[in-house]
């Protein structure tokens, strides 16, 4: 591990509201750059014993890709060993076991598989995956939420008949762009047929949901191409679209391209850059074709089924997390394996992984425990960043006291009218929405930020 994270102490929202919009997606909180070894490692069995267990998520971590795209900073490893997956997939249900039998009566009631590409297992692969759930989870996934995650080059009709068959009921995938140049400007090589071709074959699968992908701030990108892109997306009438600023980490293809360059990185302070526009003028195309905005990123069609289910969010605290790289978290105690981004890193952690014996899976080595403060400004970021916003009496019951007084800073929002008070609810406005890449960071506390500075990403 030879390169830092470099992060500095959050300055006032004033200041922030001076630099780009997008200086980190705030999907977890804390940032597995805050985790460390867990010293002495905490058995599973007493972590969860005072938890809730009847509302579990359960996760599965499929950590191999036909390829890296420029972009992914995600624990992934493109064209593995075959040997390797065979013996992962053995890990996993080695993991699976320990933590199902660790976490005594219990009952999940969401499912999903990620990655990584999950759809880079072959029909087979999958189904032997599906069995374990079934086998250890003892759960039928036909009766709640579940979703895969794939890539255009890796879906073929038997995978999708197979996921359809097991429960699958929502497919997301990664589209990126509809433009060949800028997909690759982006390090995918991707073409548009493929796409259109497996697009065609979720949909003949009759999959409820289908979610697509698409990124803003490429190279070359222009207002009316992402338009384009969106509107080649609106064709296949999906269910959820999301829309992701381009984020260039270290380590990363495109941060390895840029370091060689000399180029400043998207995290340091910059100009004013053209994300913001190609934003806006995708949100507004997808509120006039009727999308309903969730966050800054997820927008839900008005024919989505089910629209009362839980939005897919694997932060919530009750998730259960299987294989390298996937997170666990309990309310007072998050764990994992170690994060790695550059191929070498996430090649050793994958072969620690792989050596691990059925025992040590009872167990957590990795992670970080949460305080009061930690707790009270997770659930803040996590209710703030999503429609309908941060329901005050929730947070009364949760913490006992009003939000605004454990968390004063909150009140810069109104001042800065991101935030508007409708009865108990704090609720970002589009400004707000469009800032939450800048409102997220700001709430880190200093300590996570600290931890974060000292971490040595590999």
């Amino acid at each position: 591990m030879n390169a830092v994270v470099h992060q500095t102490a959050a300055p006032s929202l004033s200041d922030l509201l001076r630099l780009p919009p997008y200086q980190a997606y705030s999907y977890s909180y804390p940032h597995k750059t805050a985790y460390r070894p867990l010293q002495p490692p905490r058995g599973l069995r007493e972590l969860w014993a005072g938890e809730p267990r009847d509302s579990l998520f359960l996760y599965l971590h499929v950590p191999f890709c036909s390829y890296r795209c420029g972009f992914c900073n995600l624990f992934a490893l493109a064209r593995p060993e075959p040997a390797k997956v065979e013996r992962y997939l053995a890990q996993m249900e080695q993991q699976l076991r320990a933590t199902c039998e660790a976490l005594g009566e219990h009952r999940f009631v969401r499912f999903a598989i990620g990655g990584g590409t999950p759809s880079y297992l072959d029909a087979a692969q999958l189904r032997r995956l599906f069995d374990m759930v079934e086998r250890h989870a003892r759960i039928d996934l036909r009766a709640i939420p579940a979703g895969i995650e794939v890539s255009p080059e890796t879906v073929d009709a038997e995978k999708m008949a197979l996921c359809r068959e097991r429960g699958i009921d929502r497919v997301s995938m990664g589209i990126q762009s509809f433009s060949e140049a800028e997909v690759r400007a982006l390090v995918r090589p991707q073409q548009r047929a493929v796409v259109e071709q497996a697009i065609a074959t979720i949909r003949a699968a009759g999959i409820a949901t289908l979610n697509l992908d698409l990124i803003y701030g490429i190279a070359g990108q222009t207002v009316a191409s992402f338009l384009a892109s969106i509107d080649s997306a609106l064709e296949h009438r999906p269910q959820e679209l999301y829309l992701y600023p381009l984020y260039v980490r270290p380590l990363t293809g495109l941060g390895r391209i840029e370091a060689k360059a000399g180029t400043r990185l998207p995290l340091q302070a910059e100009p004013m850059d053209e994300r913001l526009a190609l934003y806006e003028a995708g949100r507004d195309r997808l509120l006039a074709a009727g999308y309903e905005q969730v966050s800054m990123r997820m927008f839900r069609a008005p024919h989505a089924p089910d629209i009362a289910a839980p939005v897919y969010c694997c932060q919530s605290d009750g998730m259960v997390g299987i294989g390298c790289g996937a997170r666990s978290y309990t309310s007072t105690l998050h764990y994992s394996s170690e994060y790695g981004v550059a191929r070498r890193s996430v090649a050793e952690i994958l072969d620690h992984y792989l050596e691990r014996d059925a025992a040590s899976f009872a167990a957590a080595d990795y992670g970080i425990a949460l305080g009061e403060e930690e707790r009270r400004r997770r659930h803040a970021i996590q209710s703030l960043l999503i429609r309908p916003g941060l329901d005050r009496a929730d947070y009364r019951r949760r913490f006992g006291a009003d939000c605004l007084e454990q968390l004063p800073q909150l009140r810069e929002l109104f001042e800065h009218a991101l935030a508007v008070e409708n009865g108990e609810l704090i609720e970002l406005t589009d400004a707000g929405l469009a800032r939450a890449d800048t409102i997220g960071p700001w709430l880190a506390s200093a300590a996570i930020v600290e931890r974060m500075r000292d971490y040595r990403l590999g």
